[in-house]
């Protein structure tokens, strides 16, 4: 065991050398080419690797998207990624040269502007931290220390290369230029002593730092921000200066220092600090967007939390912007496709709603529950899907929207839901392992460990939301407000005796109507409002003609929108296990709910309003839509007494004359 490590050991040792090795190849040629050959000769390699690099030329058009999409056109941004590819590779060649020549050779390429902004703070006996970019020829910044060292002690932080043979080349040049390092590994304690000595620190400013890092608005897009600066700066109460390099003409720069960080904070704070130092910085890069490291991706969505609960630094505004200006995190949902499984999503969507400032959600869905999804608040906005569209009609349909789609949430677990996001091209597609749709998904969230108990679908959903950072512990989730308060005295209740699902769901209609005219022939206060589904008409029309009481039969007649206002009219509703009653549930209106063949753990209202009726028999539950034995015990063991009673006392009326 111990030769075989030695072995990959010496493997991995000979390797890096070799790749050392090379690097000072290019070097050696580099040395003897002119400055601006090597220049130009980058720019031919930057628009080659325009041309050739897809994956990286579509990571620097979206960025230039999420930065410029809201003031230049795709024709500019296209034109700005191009150059930048031309930009980048000049400048690293150019990179690579400038250690190999003198100091006065590299000062007598660049233009020093804003120098004496150095100079004032020195004279005020305060020290200096610089945020800087990758931006342009960075490498500038290190080579030519007179122009900047104006009486502070010169310092950086450095990530450490993973090749060991360049890491120690790297350091001695800085070291020899004048430079102390500080491992980044190793702290800030170090870094944070020295700049209190008058010395001046530069660091790189990162919107890419995942747990450690303020989420907060870079381009008016949350971005997780580094927050060193900010702190080094007031612990060592420096003055903080950003510097900015640009590409001033052919093997030329212009070498920048921006004026002392405007913070609008009365007392500063790192957080206003951190976003005072983005918005500088957004104005910098503007001055030459084509000078900007384009090809990181500074809006990685984090994985697996990409809402921010979870991260202890949270996300947060500046003082007096509006939240509206924040570009929105489009996420699109994909509904169950039924009524009741719809309904028993609510909760989940509004943890997830709740998971992000920045988050707007669009539902995609069957085109019967738009008028659902569009009475929730929370929903933008929904995508209709007709029954029999195709595959690809759907992923056109998500496209037609225009919304550029961050990432996708599955309730459904089927493999064709998952190819119609998947071939809309939406990055971040998350769900449940599902049937044979693994390969499309690329964040798939484990099922809930249950140790055999049978859970809620409810539950399970929320268990996605939570997959992707959501917090559904939070007060208010599965608050939809409650019943309404009669003001005329009179009780109104729903009716729904029908289920799509098929008779096996089925209360018998006349145990219903016997439900209704007992109460009603002993409290006149009652009135009945029959619900159904569009194919129950003639169910609607036999139960109505079986009721002697005050009723209405909107069975069938009742668009999803005209459903629910009707439903937030009732007191109660009376129904079998249905799409309505969970509809009523998310609506806070209480539910006395008949169950047979189903399972109220896993499908019935939740929570202490609701009144669940069900006697047990040896088969059930069988989830059939019709009984294999023909005789529904299930059903007929459930009595209309015992059912008027649920009623009574969920209405707070009480009878002991009822039958």
């Amino acid at each position: 065991m111990g030769s075989a490590t030695e072995s990959a050991s010496f493997t991995k040792r000979t390797g890096q050398w070799l790749i050392y090795a090379l690097f000072r190849c290019v070097e050696g040629v580099l040395r003897v080419l002119p400055l601006v050959v090597i220049w130009w000769l980058g720019r031919g390699l930057g628009l080659i690797a325009y041309s050739i690099g897809i994956p990286y030329r579509r990571l620097a058009l979206n960025n230039l998207r999420i930065a410029f999409g809201r003031e230049k056109s795709a024709a500019e941004r296209r034109a700005i990624a191009r150059e930048h590819f031309k930009s980048l590779f000049a400048n690293l060649l150019c990179g690579f040269k400038l250690p190999l020549m003198s100091e006065a050779e590299v000062a007598s390429r660049v233009k020093a502007e804003n120098m004496h902004h150095l100079k004032e703070a020195f004279d005020a006996g305060q020290p200096l931290l610089h945020p800087i970019m990758h931006a342009s020829c960075w490498e500038v910044m290190t080579q030519v220390p007179t122009i900047f060292v104006q009486g502070h002690k010169p310092a950086s932080i450095y990530q450490p290369l993973r090749n060991p043979y360049l890491n120690a080349l790297v350091l001695r040049r800085r070291e020899k230029l004048g430079y102390k390092l500080f491992d980044r590994r190793e702290g800030f304690n170090g870094p944070i002593r020295h700049v209190r000595e008058m010395g001046m620190l530069g660091i790189l400013v990162d919107q890419h730092a995942g747990d450690h890092g303020l989420w907060c608005p870079f381009f008016d897009r949350l971005a997780s921000t580094t927050n060193i600066v900010a702190l080094c700066a007031m612990r060592s109460k420096a003055r903080i200066l950003p510097m900015m390099v640009y590409d001033d003409g052919p093997a030329r720069w212009r070498f920048v220092c921006d004026g002392p960080l405007q913070n609008p904070e009365d007392k500063p704070t790192i957080e206003g600090v951190t976003i005072a130092i983005n918005h500088t910085l957004e104005r910098l890069i503007r001055q030459q967007p084509a000078a900007w490291f384009w090809v990181h991706n500074r809006w990685k969505l984090p994985k697996p939390h990409f809402l921010l609960s979870n991260y202890r630094r949270g996300s947060l505004m500046p003082t007096g912007e509006a939240l509206e200006r924040l570009q929105p995190f489009e996420m699109l949902i994909r509904s169950p496709n039924w009524l009741g499984d719809a309904c028993m999503a609510f909760p989940m969507v509004r943890a997830i709603k709740r998971g992000r400032p920045d988050l707007k959600i669009t539902v995609l869905g069957p085109d019967k529950l738009e008028e659902l999804w569009l009475s929730m608040p929370e929903v933008s906005r929904y995508i209709a899907k007709p029954a029999k569209e195709g595959w690809f009609a759907v992923a056109r349909r998500i496209k037609a929207t225009g919304v550029t789609f961050d990432a996708a949430v599955l309730c459904t677990n089927s493999t064709r839901s998952t190819l119609e996001i998947w071939l809309a091209g939406i990055p971040r597609r998350v769900g449940f392992k599902g049937s044979f749709r693994v390969k499309l998904l690329n964040q798939v969230i484990a099922e809930p460990a249950t140790a055999g108990a049978k859970q809620h679908h409810a539950h399970r959903y929320l268990h996605l939301a939570q997959g992707i950072g959501a917090d559904i512990t939070q007060d208010g989730l599965w608050d939809a407000g409650s019943a309404p308060v009669s003001t005329d005295g009179l009780i109104r209740v729903g009716v729904c005796a029908g289920a799509e699902y098929g008779p096996a769901k089925r209360w018998p209609l006349e145990r219903f109507a016997a439900v209704v005219n007992q109460i009603s022939a002993k409290h006149a206060s009652f009135r009945w409002q029959l619900f159904g589904a569009p194919g129950e008409k003639d169910m609607g029309e036999t139960l109505s003609a079986m009721l002697q009481a005050p009723h209405e039969n909107l069975v069938g007649k009742t668009r999803l929108t005209e459903l629910i206002a009707k439903l937030r009219q009732c007191q109660l509703l009376l129904t079998n296990d249905t799409g309505t009653m969970h509809l009523a549930a998310a609506l806070g209106i209480p539910t006395v709910s008949i169950f047979g063949s189903t399972c109220p753990i896993e499908t019935g209202p939740l929570g202490d309003r609701h009144t669940v009726i069900q006697h047990q028999v040896p088969c059930s539950p069988c989830f059939e839509r019709e009984c294999p034995w023909g005789h529904y015990d299930c059903m007929t063991k459930v009595t209309p007494a015992e059912v008027a009673a649920a009623v009574l006392r969920a209405t707070g009326v009480t009878d002991a004359n009822l039958p």
